[in-house]
């Protein structure tokens, strides 16, 4: 028992290390290829997990086997547009400009059925309104409302807005990220000073705490525990 606790252990860790190296991506954002190789290395990683009579090693070297392939395919992929159109595919556009390309949705194998349930997740139950709607290589329905039918901007009302910037975390869990701080340009007087308005007197009761590109400081404190 204490055995397949320690291989299943070594097996998580590599696995973890392994996907990480293969990059950040979500299950739905996944390459074909990509999501093959993720099943592949789940299946090898099970299979001396559960038999002790394989050797570990018998599982690991596969894995990073599987990890270097991925990463010549899309070394590959990266450098060459024509190998990446092999690889990943080329989008395909299902809708343009109101009316369905039946001859896209064979060769996608794509159903009308599946195509007016993306359209509806997307919020366009109409097709009437699509301007385009194109299938991503990952499988993604990307759709393009027509002009009258897109939501105003303020460039469409031509106003002048400021761009917020993103936020910097300075309190996580009661605790200061002093990187944070020092690229917001404030000190922890201020820090404290801005807690006390809110009502807060120890970091330890905050759960998290960001500063905008206006000095503005939102906090959220932990709830209290009886």
């Amino acid at each position: 028992m204490l055995v397949i606790f320690f291989r299943t252990l070594v097996l998580y860790g590599i696995v973890m290390i392994v996907m990480r190296l293969m990059g950040k991506r979500q299950i739905g954002q996944l390459q074909p290829f990509e999501l093959a190789i993720a099943i592949m290395i789940s299946e090898l990683a099970a299979v001396p997990m559960q038999d002790t009579g394989i050797p570990l090693v018998n599982g690991i070297i596969p894995i990073i086997t599987l990890l270097f392939a991925q990463l010549l395919i899309s070394l590959i992929s990266l450098k060459s547009v024509k190998a990446r159109a092999i690889i990943c595919g080329r989008p395909r556009i299902l809708i343009e400009k109101g009316k369905i390309i039946e001859s896209s949705l064979i060769k996608e194998l794509y159903t009308i059925n599946d195509l007016l349930e993306q359209l509806r997740i997307d919020n366009v139950p109409n097709i009437a309104d699509v301007e385009y709607a194109i299938l991503e290589t990952n499988g993604q329905l990307s759709v393009i409302p027509k002009a009258k039918k897109r939501p105003i901007t303020p460039s469409d009302m031509q106003i002048s807005i400021n761009n917020d910037g993103l936020p910097l975390d300075i309190i996580i869990d009661g605790k200061i990220i002093e990187s944070n701080m020092q690229e917001a340009k404030v000190n922890y007087q201020w820090l404290m000073n801005e807690l006390k308005i809110l009502g807060i007197d120890n970091l330890k009761d905050v759960l998290l705490a960001s500063i905008d590109v206006n000095k503005k400081l939102f906090c959220q404190a932990k709830e209290r525990r009886h």
